[in-house]
């Protein structure tokens, strides 16, 4: 919003969208990003702004930043009722870039992650009801699946990284610089993917943070867990998971109510905010989030 509003105070006719399924936008599942999708309804909004008055057809340039950027990139080139395009720090190809963010021996599971998905899988999620589609149903079921997961995090684990931790079974962190947090009520939301939820069961139970060598710690301690027979890995954790773990009703309620308020224009307002000075983004920011979140400006 800061762009559009530095571009409308220099003389243009600025139209903001957010992407079906995204903010104020409709659509379901939520946050579902299909980036063919979403270039189809940026040609809908050119043919929105052809149509009114006070924009000149004949002049008409898209803006996009990170991953819009690569969509303005296609529009430019596919599209002849562009004028001018800009693309900052576009992303070109999200797998190579995955590729230049991951060791070379993490390779191979982030193909699995990024593969193909299933034909019907979409409607496998929502088999519940719209809410099974959400982070936090995905995250319920990654608790419950009849294996050992352990999270092992070194650096910043906030919002939904915490949130998947969390729903680890084990959590190991390095204790020079791990970091964890919540920080969805200083922009006035809440947690909606079972943060709430697991912070409140495992509190008084967890382990504090391990003063240890992380690697070589948890690459044991994993291939001991592999060595058990697996019948009662698979029953040790089901019991637990069934004294431990929240009914699926609390998490689609926390979802739902994570997407109710971080759509209010006070939420929107903070997080057009944080984003601007660098939310998500390594820097000074993201090392010292919840002072920034408690002095927002407004």
């Amino acid at each position: 919003m800061p762009f559009a509003r530095a571009f409308a105070d220099d003389g243009f006719v600025v139209l903001v969208h957010d992407h079906r399924t995204f903010g104020a936008s409709d659509g379901e599942p939520r946050q579902d990003v299909d980036p063919w999708q979403q270039i189809a309804d940026w040609r809908w909004a050119i043919s929105y702004l052809e149509s009114r008055p006070e924009a000149d057809a004949d002049r008409i340039g898209l803006w996009g930043s990170n991953y819009a950027g690569g969509h303005t990139i296609v529009l430019g080139a596919t599209d002849r009722r562009l004028r001018a395009v800009v693309s900052q720090v576009p992303t070109i190809s999200g797998y190579e870039q995955g590729l230049r963010r991951v060791a070379p021996d993490a390779v191979a599971s982030l193909d699995f992650y990024l593969q193909a998905t299933p034909d019907g899988a979409w409607e496998a999620a929502k088999a519940g009801g719209p809410g099974d589609a959400s982070l936090g149903m995905f995250l319920y079921k990654l608790a419950h699946v009849p294996v050992i997961t352990i999270a092992k995090v070194r650096g910043r684990a906030r919002g939904g990284g915490n949130e998947l931790a969390l729903a680890c079974d084990m959590i190991f962190a390095a204790r020079e610089n791990a970091v964890f947090g919540q920080f969805e009520s200083g922009t006035g939301a809440l947690p909606g993917a079972g943060g709430i939820q697991h912070l409140t069961r495992r509190l008084g139970r967890t382990r504090a943070i391990e003063a240890i060598t992380l690697d070589g710690f948890v690459e044991r301690l994993a291939k001991r867990i592999a060595g058990f027979p697996p019948a009662g890995v698979k029953a040790a954790k089901r019991a637990i998971n069934d004294l431990t773990l929240p009914p699926p009703a609390n998490v689609r309620s926390d979802s739902a109510t994570f997407l109710s308020l971080v759509a209010l224009p006070e939420s929107r307002e903070r997080l057009d905010y944080l984003t601007n000075l660098g939310l998500q983004t390594p820097g000074d920011l993201e090392r010292d989030l919840g002072k920034a979140v408690a002095e927002f400006p407004g």
